[in-house]
């Protein structure tokens, strides 16, 4: 009965792997194979660890599959974010049918510089000739009711 379940999440993870590689394959433009390969890779992955944990039925094992699963759940998303940031950054175009960029309004691609939108027109002024200065963030005053 144990083979049999290995034998589903281990075709189930290779079913996962597959639709990534099609993602990267596929999908038109940077961020939308990101998705794909982090999210159906990451769970082609936990699923291989979780067939490893079915087959060794040791404590070691399943200690060392369920550390790769969360080294895998914490690391994905923050590697794909930093990948696909870095490639808006440097100029990878988004495709066509792109409905909405967050990044087009507080991006600057002249000064690489990304703004919060809540800075005053004074300091994007002392920005633009000042490089070197970092933008500070001004968190909004709540009105006394």
């Amino acid at each position: 009965m144990i083979d049999i379940l290995i034998m589903i999440t281990m075709l189930g993870s290779a079913v996962f792997m597959l639709l990534a590689a099609l993602g990267i394959l596929r999908l038109p433009d940077l961020p939308t194979r990101m998705h794909a390969s982090t999210k159906a890779g990451a769970l082609g992955a936990i699923l291989v660890m979780f067939a490893v944990s079915l087959h060794f039925a040791d404590g070691v094992v399943v200690a060392k599959s369920i550390a790769v699963v969360l080294f895998i759940l914490i690391t994905a998303p923050v590697a794909a974010h930093a990948i696909g940031r870095a490639g808006y950054f440097v100029g990878v175009p988004l495709w066509e049918g792109t409905v909405k960029d967050d990044l087009k309004e507080s991006y600057d691609p002249e000064t690489h510089r990304l703004y919060s939108g809540l800075e005053t027109p004074e300091q994007l002024e002392a920005y633009k000739k000042n490089l070197d200065m970092k933008p500070r963030i001004r968190v909004k005053n709540k009105k006394k009711s």
